[in-house]
């Protein structure tokens, strides 16, 4: 009996002995509880997130919807843009752009053998010869010269103006017999390029003329403007007010609108050259230019610092300007990345507004004033003239060049001259009524 409940005791301790090693072995330890709860609130802030991003979502479609309504109702503005006057650039939507639009280059030339100062700039600063092929014609059947520019060879084409036979003139005009030949010579030698070579556009320049390093890059970057503003009909390197101290040095970027015809480094396009062609004129074709027959109100685009200066002392106008003005125009030396920037402020729905603004806005004072520097403040100011003799005279006072061709003046927009003076922004300019240009003030 006894050995009986001894076994049963036995059992017992056995059996709640191994109740509580299975008890033990299989409860969750409490870093396995931590684990458990962890991902529970995990999954609870994922399916947070996700409401969350979904409610997004909806909000960033309902924002894209209005904004594209705004750009709607703005479209005057968004067809002048960057993205209106350019192409995309190769890969932004996928697939190459097309290829960028040839510029071919003009230079003319007669008896310089100094053409090679030119061309060596010229050939120097092109990026890519079939971007930019170089056309040079020679007037005049200089032996020298012409074999300076066959030196050469390939890198550009050699063309000949083939009229070289004498021009009858009145004894009263024989002493301007060079600017007969010159507009001669520029009548064969722009059809030549528009109509036998079937260029699009046309920069002309001349064998007297040093360039800026980033030439090219200035007229590649505002033919889009040239091409899509029918306000305009040229692009100009020139500045005929840019002697050093009457520009702003530092903002080579600075480009304006002009309604004076300036040249000395200018492009057109063939849409122009057919509606001159038939009425180019015997001689002074530059001033033949700027009537308003020809302009009929168009403008061109100027830079603040040339892009181009002349190193021919001697020529057809017998050095006439060169000592006293072209020799000091400030040739840029300061590279602007123009194909980089948006350039459409210049087209007139953007551009004539906000000109007009800023000059009116400054304060008005005299020349004596700005002389004297008892002018208290620092930023711009407006010289105001109201008769042709107070504009000579003042421009003159002022170092800027006082002629006027078919009543503008040199450089003017709207009848103002811009430019910088000892530090500020100076504007020569009309009343603030003025309309239009008085042809009688030529």
């Amino acid at each position: 009996m006894r050995n009986k409940v001894l076994l049963y005791i036995f059992a017992g301790v056995m059996i709640w002995s191994f109740a509580s090693y299975l008890f033990i072995m299989h409860r969750p330890s409490s870093a396995a509880r931590k684990t458990e709860e962890a991902l529970y609130n995990l999954n609870e802030q994922l399916a947070v997130l996700q409401s969350n991003l979904v409610e997004q979502r909806e909000e960033n479609k309902q924002l894209l919807q209005t904004l594209k309504e705004i750009a709607e109702k703005r479209g005057v503005h968004s067809t002048v843009g960057a993205r209106a006057l350019a192409p995309p650039p190769a890969g932004e939507s996928g697939a190459p752009g097309p290829p960028p639009p040839t510029i071919a280059v003009l230079v003319f030339a007669c008896n310089r053998v100094t053409v090679s100062r030119h061309l060596d700039q010229l050939l120097s600063y092109r990026p890519d010869a079939a971007r930019f092929p170089i056309v040079v014609s020679q007037d005049c059947g200089d032996r020298a010269t012409a074999d300076v520019i066959a030196g050469y060879g390939s890198q550009l084409t050699h063309i000949k103006q083939p009229d070289l036979s004498d021009i009858v003139l009145p004894p009263k005009e024989k002493k301007f017999k060079g600017y007969f030949k010159i507009a001669r010579h520029y009548r064969w030698a722009l059809g030549q390029m528009f109509e036998t070579f079937n260029y699009s556009t046309v920069l002309i320049l001349e064998d007297d003329l040093d360039v800026a390093p980033d030439i090219f890059d200035y007229f590649s970057s505002t033919l889009p403007l040239l091409t899509a503003d029918r306000s305009l009909w040229c692009v100009s390197a020139w500045n005929d007010n840019g002697k050093l101290d009457r520009i702003e040095v530092g903002a080579p970027e600075l480009l304006y609108r002009s309604d004076f015809f300036p040249g000395l480094g200018w492009m057109i396009t063939s849409e122009l050259w057919r509606e001159l062609r038939s009425k180019w004129p015997k001689s002074y074709w530059d001033d033949w230019m700027r009537e308003p027959a020809q302009r009929q109100d168009r403008a061109c685009i100027r830079p603040e610092v040339s892009r181009t200066r002349t190193f021919g002392k001697k020529g057809v106008s017998n050095g006439l300007f060169f000592e006293k003005h072209l020799k000091y125009i400030h040739l840029n030396d300061k590279p602007v990345p123009f194909t980089k920037m948006d350039l459409s402020y210049l087209l007139k729905a953007n551009y004539d507004r906000s000109f007009t603004d800023r000059v009116y806005s400054c304060p008005e004072v005299t020349y004596a004033e700005l002389k004297s520097r008892t002018i208290r403040h620092n930023g711009c100011v407006r010289i105001q003239y109201v008769t042709k003799d107070s504009f000579k005279r003042t421009s003159k006072m002022l170092g800027l060049m006082d002629d006027l061709k078919s009543g503008v003046p040199r450089t003017g927009y709207r009848g103002v001259v811009s430019f910088f003076y000892e530090g500020r922004r100076v504007h020569l300019a009309p009343r603030p009524d003025w309309t239009k240009y008085d042809l009688s003030w030529s």
